[in-house]
């Protein structure tokens, strides 16, 4: 019987975990986003700065404020180009919304929906009404009124409505610094795979291919892109986070190898023991007890 102790993860993860929601204020020259786990949560983000979000098939380039929608099955990588980078950021889970049988799901909104439109620009009337909106989210998450989640889920609603009568944004670059576009939405899908934190969740992607057809691009596009960019192949960057994970679980877990070789996507653990040995130098037997 495998061993389903979870990972060990952060206090800001456990919390939103627990309560499938949680809202914060982006501080000015501080981290615009927090680690969580971005497999399970729906984002929200207005945020006033200059920065570049990029998909696989497209770019977004933001000058002043906005508001951003974030799906959990749809990779994307955000880079922060100012120093000074304000905002407000809500992470859900779907089920913490608790969409009726009338509504559609999350992922056929507009917002959320492959190929939808998921960044608004937001002009100072509108900035000024959404910041009230994330300002009363944030105190009211502070609070032990009873109904407070029923509460937080009709502003999120009321956020989403209010989008629904913006314009979409159309400032998006479909071509510009393609090579790039693609390896920084590779490396954070990559990321997003991490940490394992049960057995019973393994790596589900594991070749280049895997990670081509969740971009939805060629495998041989994807791989000529990342090594034009970084200097490496798809697969020497997957091996090498993997090997990093499997060092992490060596030390701060005590799983036995065999679930930590099935954890991370290999079918037998002869199999990862050659990998680790191959990339690490010597096998994971060996390397857990020189860590101790």
């Amino acid at each position: 019987m495998k061993d389903q102790t979870p990972r060990a993860v952060s206090e800001f993860n456990k919390e939103l975990k627990l309560k499938g929601f949680n809202i914060f204020k982006i501080e000015e020259d501080s981290n615009a986003t927090r680690i969580y786990s971005r497999k399970d949560f729906y984002k929200i983000c207005l945020t006033t700065g200059k920065s570049i979000i990029h998909y696989a098939d497209r770019s977004f380039e933001a000058n002043d404020t906005v508001l951003f929608f974030g799906n959990p099955h749809i990779p994307y990588s955000w880079e922060t180009l100012s120093t000074t980078y304000v905002g407000y950021t809500c992470l859900f889970s779907e089920d913490f919304l608790k969409l009726s049988e009338r509504s559609e799901s999350l992922q056929q909104s507009p917002f959320f929906k492959i190929g939808g439109t998921p960044v608004l620009k937001i002009n100072h009337q509108q900035r000024d009404f959404l910041n009230t909106i994330f300002l009363k989210m944030i105190e009211e998450q502070r609070t032990d009124y009873v109904y407070k989640d029923d509460l937080i889920r009709n502003y999120i609603n009321l956020i989403i409505h209010e989008a629904l009568k913006l314009q979409p944004s159309e400032n998006f670059d479909q071509h510009k610094n393609a090579a790039s576009r693609i390896t920084s939405v590779f490396l954070e899908l990559l990321e997003r795979q991490f940490p394992i934190e049960t057995a019973d969740r393994p790596l589900q992607l594991k070749t280049a291919q895997d990670y081509a057809r969740n971009l939805n691009v060629h495998v041989n596009y994807l791989n000529r892109s990342v090594n034009e960019i970084t200097g490496k192949s798809t697969t020497a960057h997957i091996s090498e986070r993997v090997l990093h994970e499997a060092k992490a679980m060596l030390q701060h877990t005590d799983w036995n190898i065999s679930d930590i070789a099935y954890a991370l996507g290999f079918d037998y653990p002869s199999y990862f023991n050659n990998f680790f040995k191959k990339l690490a130098g010597t096998n994971p037997r060996n390397f857990r007890a020189s860590e101790i």
